[in-house]
């Protein structure tokens, strides 16, 4: 770089130190302000998330975090209070078990609501033996009601009907109303719920204008890149879109009262509350909460929905461990004679689009693919069908991505070609350029003559890689957030969705070993060397290392899957411009007279032979 050019990174990064100093300071204030205004609300009683239960500090955690008030953020008077929870009874718990295959869930007699949920056939670890994933749902039953007087969440159910995948639950009131509550287990890990409030000899039941049905909760799991935490919701209009809370740190939000951690990363814990809920007045045809992996989500009419979150008790910066949410019931609904039928539907089950689509409206929205939603539908069936005929999602990985580049094979080519003749070029575009430094206009014209004199585009270069971005970022999506990679093996790597880690733990404080980013980096450094070169050699020779050695340290610890397609992609490129070179190499050896390597031959034997060396 010349001295103008260093100059003017010195500049930038000055001004990006100045900007993370001036964020850290606002960011500083806001925090202050939030803690004064939490001071002045601690001595109110804070409302609580339906369902919810308190969240406390762990034993040893220190008497300042054991002190801390569970406050509700701002805005959050909105949450009524709900009416006192039934205490506990003497009454023996009791289950009943639906299955189907897939699914596998206890209702309990308890609130007569869904206590635990186990996925049939996703092992909780790595281990093959370590049995089927199971949600604990103890703390927030999924489906449990709450804000109706007479059947709380702790309320006590009768099994009056049990089937493998039906059971009907009851509960009678001492003035005779009754609420009957009938499960069944549906395809596409789906349960349908029917409620029948019916009035009594005495009444019908004391309904509020707000009740609440729990979609149940989820809470952060620790394995590598799978501790992501997010809820995702759509409002009942037409245009509506799926609101994605985690991308624009919502649930962070809540706890800091608007401000985030700002360039300084996620702000410090301390002081801030264990547990927050909000809710909103707006109807909603689902609400969701999901991982990286599985998700649940609950469909049905609404008036509004509720969120809650409590963060990990330990101090350091604050970081969402456990979130619910729960749609609020139609008062408008409900009949004070007579009887009131409310229906739902609740899925809990992995994030699968083909799946998922059968859910909901948009409820495939879930998988959050972004602007490259219209190609990550069209490449993840792909990708599944090629695991379906090789039985191997590392093997359908490199089938897909050679296809990729089979594709765009001839636009690699022509931008290969037009940068090898730009820098065949640019000697005589940097004469030019100092001939006529001081005639813009001529200048201009010159160079259009040069190019067109060579028979070369500008554009043509830049164009293709253009056209390949969108599907490099849809593949990069796919193959970051595919359930289908869950602990699916290749070769030496155990688990496709998760780096290789291989001699984890082997030697004390030593990272795992991961190859797959070497043979990145390596592929990439090759790639550049074998790519025609323009403009300063020197500032493409700094980019030939920087580049491959900056990307190894940015994807070390990403999934495997990603650092297989992208090093198979490289590897490929590779491939190519070694083929246009040796068919550069087999076009100069004709001599003026037609002969190549002492043979004679016809112009269109040479044009076969260029051809196949292409």
């Amino acid at each position: 770089m010349n001295r103008q050019d260093i100059a003017i990174v010195i500049l930038l990064v000055a001004l990006l130190f100045g900007w993370m100093h001036y964020q850290n300071k606002a960011n500083s204030r806001r925090m202050e302000e939030w803690r004064r205004q939490q001071a002045e609300l601690a001595a109110a009683e804070p409302a609580a998330l339906p369902g919810d239960t308190a969240i406390s500090a762990p034993s040893g955690a220190g008497d300042a975090q054991a002190a801390q008030p569970e406050s509700p953020s701002p805005d959050a008077g909105d949450v009524a209070a709900q009416p006192a929870e039934e205490p506990e009874t003497d009454t023996p718990e009791r289950f009943a078990t639906l299955e189907n295959g897939e699914l596998k869930v206890a209702i309990s007699t308890k609130g007569g609501a869904i206590s635990s949920a186990t996925l049939v056939g996703y092992r909780q670890t790595i281990a093959k033996d370590s049995g089927d994933i199971v949600f604990d749902y103890s703390g927030a039953k999924a489906l449990a009601l709450s804000g109706i007087p007479g059947f709380s969440a702790n309320a006590d159910f009768e099994i009056a009907a049990a089937s493998p995948t039906n059971a009907v639950l009851t509960r009678t009131l001492p003035n005779g109303a009754t609420l009957t509550r009938s499960f069944s287990l549906l395809p596409n890990y789906q349960i349908a719920l029917e409620d029948t409030f019916l009035a009594g000899a005495g009444g019908a039941p004391a309904f509020t204008d707000n009740a609440f049905i729990g979609v149940g909760s989820l809470e952060r799991q620790s394995r590598g890149n799978t501790s992501i935490l997010a809820i995702d919701n759509l409002p009942a209009f037409e245009s509506a879109k799926v609101n994605h809370w985690e991308r624009k740190r919502e649930l962070t939000k809540l706890f800091t009262g608007g401000s985030g951690g700002g360039c300084s990363g996620a702000p410090d814990a301390a002081q801030l509350p264990a547990r927050i809920a909000k809710s909103f007045d707006e109807p909603q045809r689902w609400v969701a909460l999901k991982t990286r992996f599985f998700t649940q989500a609950l469909c049905g009419e609404s008036a509004g929905y509720a969120v809650s979150a409590a963060r990990a008790t330990e101090r350091g910066p604050l970081r969402v461990q456990t979130i619910s949410a729960s749609l609020r019931l139609p008062a408008a609904s409900f009949r004070r004679d007579g009887a009131t039928v409310l229906s739902y539907r609740l899925y809990i089950g992995p994030k699968k689009l083909s799946v998922l689509r059968k859910f909901a409206p948009k409820s495939g929205d879930i998988m959050e693919f972004g602007m490259s939603k219209w190609l990550c539908v069209i490449l993840l069936p792909i990708l599944n069908g090629l695991n379906a005929v090789f039985h191997n999602y590392g093997v359908a990985i490199i089938v897909l991505t050679i296809m990729v580049r089979l594709i765009f094979w001839p636009l690699t080519r022509k931008s290969n070609e037009s940068m090898k003749r730009m820098g065949a070029i640019q000697p005589q575009l940097k004469a030019i350029q100092e001939k006529f430094k001081g005639d813009p206009q001529k200048l201009q014209q010159e160079t259009m003559k040069l190019y067109r004199d060579n028979h070369v585009n500008p554009m043509s270069s830049c164009l293709p890689m253009l056209i390949q971005i969108p599907v490099f970022i849809a593949l990069f999506v796919v193959l970051r957030s595919a359930t289908e990679l869950r602990f699916a093996p290749f070769l030496w790597i155990r688990d496709l969705s998760e780096p290789e880690n291989l001699l984890a733990g082997l030697i004390p404080g030593a990272p795992a070993l991961n190859i797959l980013p070497f043979l990145m980096a390596g592929t990439m450094f090759l790639q550049s060397k074998l790519t025609p070169s323009m403009g300063d050699p020197a500032q493409q020779k700094m980019m030939m290392w920087m580049m491959p050695l900056m990307m190894f340290f940015m994807f070390y610890s990403m999934p495997s899957a990603l650092l297989l397609y992208w090093t198979v992609s490289q590897f490929l490129a590779i491939v190519q411009l070694m083929r246009q070179r040796r068919a550069r190499e087999a076009a100069a050896a004709v001599g003026p007279d037609g002969v190549i390597d002492g043979e004679a031959v016809t112009r269109q034997e040479r044009r076969r032979r260029e051809r196949e060396n292409a």
